[in-house]
């Protein structure tokens, strides 16, 4: 009886350690999955989630939501398992999140940057698009630049060697097939007059054979309301295209989503291009699990998209906000949209 008493704990022995060692050791993985959804036409905490004060606006329904990706670190081995074979989530090295050479912290910090300065963009975004005013300023003049004799800080960009310019995009585009040593006409409003400055145009720093005027410009709404975001805790560009529609269903008549669960995702610049994200399989499962029929896919996100589609999610392939809102208002009309 005593000797096989010894020999079970001699075989219990290793199946302990390694049941201790699966909950006390940790992976060098973090767990990827559905994060929560908000509606961009909804409230969150009693506010609403894009909050327009100064100016009338149109009544909404239904929804246009935002979606984001949920990341589990620390995980040990049994937890790390048992995302994995979820299925609704995967396991990617914990640096491609939190790179070694940043704190955790940090990583918080820059992608909290990135949202606010998703919010920035899809408020300038919807504006453009709406044809409300946005002054084209020049914020900075670097001190040995071609423009330094030429512009100066608070002069409103009108033209750039004959063409209009209303974004940043378009500055950076009116010079980007100009060779160093071109003399472009600049005209600015400055102090309340047109003036025309002529700038020999230098060589763009990591793209020497492009132009470069040496400006950094920047957009600022003229418009006589305020647009607020009331979303904390979420970080990344990746709400840049939702907030733009909400902000446009706000202000102009009709319902963007047709009264409909629309859900979406993707980054904005002020132009209206909508660009790639990350995590897009987890955020068509969130958006599928919280009642969308639609979902607005980043044009590069499609292939990805196309390989984990939940049933009954219709996925609409998005290049920029103009297709974004047409495609939109086809479905509304009982017609088709570009799939992915």
């Amino acid at each position: 009886m005593n000797r096989r008493r010894v020999t079970l704990f001699a075989a219990l022995v290793p199946v302990v350690a390694l049941l201790l060692v699966g909950m006390w050791v940790t992976v060098p993985f973090v767990a990827l999955g559905p994060g929560p959804t908000f509606n961009t036409l909804g409230d969150v905490d009693g506010k609403p989630v894009v909050d327009i004060e100064g100016t009338e606006l149109d009544p909404t329904s239904g929804n246009l939501n935002m979606t984001t990706v949920s990341v589990r670190d620390g995980l040990n081995i049994f937890e790390a398992f048992g995302f994995w074979l979820s299925g609704n989530h995967g396991l990617v090295p914990r640096e491609e999140v939190y790179p070694a050479d940043k704190s955790r912290d940090e990583v918080k910090q820059e992608n909290q940057a990135d949202f606010q300065q998703s919010e920035q963009s899809a408020e300038l975004a919807a504006l453009h698009y709406l044809n409300k005013p946005v002054a084209l300023e020049v914020s900075e003049v670097s001190p040995d630049g071609p423009s330094k004799d030429a512009l100066r800080v608070g002069d409103q960009l009108v033209s750039i060697d004959g063409k209009s310019v209303t974004t940043v995009g378009e500055v950076q585009r009116a010079v980007a097939d100009l060779a160093p040593g071109a003399v472009v006409s600049v005209v600015v409003k400055r102090d309340g007059q047109d003036v025309t400055v002529p700038v020999t145009l230098g060589a763009r720093p990591g793209a020497p054979a492009k132009g470069y005027l040496g400006i950094t410009p920047t957009e600022r709404p003229e418009v006589p309301f305020t647009v607020n975001f009331n979303l904390a805790e979420v970080g990344g560009p990746s709400a840049g295209l939702m907030f733009t529609l909400a902000v446009i269903d706000k202000l102009s008549p009709g319902e963007l989503n047709g009264g409909k669960f629309v859900a979406g995702t993707g980054t904005i610049d002020s132009d209206g291009d909508v660009g790639p994200i990350g995590g897009i399989p987890y955020k068509l499962i969130a958006a599928r699990d919280a009642g969308a029929t639609t979902f607005l896919v980043p044009a590069r996100n499609c292939d990805e998209a196309k390989q984990r589609t939940p049933d009954g999610l219709r996925l609409v392939k998005v290049e920029n906000l103009d297709g974004a809102v047409q495609a939109l208002a086809s479905l509304n009309a009982g017609g088709d949209a570009p799939a992915c």
